[in-house]
C-alpha cells in the first residue's frame, strides 16, 4: 500500500477544526514572549545602582583564582623538586611515579594555603565593602591588611604586623594596578 497525501502541509488544519494556541487570551503576539533582555534583572533598585560583584561570587572567585594559580604553580614546582630527586638506577616507570606524586602533593599543597588566604581575603573585603557601602582601592587595601594579620597572628603580634602591612602593600599594589590598565591600555 503506498503514501497518499491529501494535505499538501500537515501543519494547516483540517477543515472544521482550527489550530489550539494557547496565548490567544493574552492578546500578545507569539514573538514577543522569547525576547529576554540583554542586561541582568534586578530585584531591588538598590541593586542596580551598585555594578559590583556580590559576596558569593566575590568569594568564590577569589577563593578559586587562588587556588587554581597556586595548585599550578605548586604542581611546576613539584615537577622540577622531583627532577632533581632522580637517581641513577630508577626506570622510567619510577621516575613518571615520582613526577606525578611530587608535583600532586605540591600542588594540593600550595593550592590548600592559598586558597584559605583567598577565602579570608575574600571575606574581609566583602564585609569592608557591606559596611562602608564603598568599593574602592582602600577598601581592597583594608582587606589586604587584615588578611595578612589574620594569617600571620598565630606567629605573634610583630609577624602579624609586617604580615598586615605587606598584604595591604600587595592589595593596594594589584588595585592601583589593574585601575592604571584600565585607563591606559584601555583594556
Amino acid at each position: 500500500m503506498s503514501f497518499s497525501n491529501n494535505h499538501s502541509d500537515p501543519n494547516q488544519p483540517k477543515q472544521g477544526t482550527r489550530l489550539y494556541n494557547p496565548y490567544q487570551d493574552l492578546h500578545l503576539p507569539s514573538q514577543t514572549l522569547y525576547h529576554l533582555p540583554t542586561s541582568p534583572e534586578y530585584l531591588f533598585t538598590e541593586e542596580s545602582i551598585h555594578q559590583r560583584r556580590s559576596w558569593g561570587e566575590n568569594l568564590t572567585f577569589y577563593t578559586g583564582s587562588a587556588y587554581l594559580s597556586s595548585s599550578i604553580a605548586g604542581g611546576a614546582a613539584g615537577f622540577f623538586s622531583a627532577f632533581r630527586s632522580f637517581e641513577p638506577t630508577d626506570t622510567l616507570k619510577l621516575k613518571v611515579n615520582r613526577i606525578l606524586n611530587s608535583s600532586g602533593h605540591s600542588g594540593r599543597v600550595w593550592g590548600n594555603r592559598v586558597g584559605v588566604v583567598g577565602l579570608i581575603y575574600a571575606g574581609l573585603e566583602s564585609g569592608i565593602v557591606a559596611i562602608t557601602d564603598r568599593d574602592d582601592v582602600w577598601s581592597s587595601v583594608a582587606a589586604g591588611l587584615g588578611t595578612g594579620a589574620v594569617c600571620r597572628a598565630a606567629r605573634g603580634v610583630r609577624s602579624a604586623a609586617v604580615a598586615g602591612a605587606l598584604g595591604g602593600l600587595a592589595a593596594g599594589s594589584v588595585v592601583a594596578g589593574k585601575q592604571a590598565l584600565k585607563k591606559y591600555a584601555m583594556i
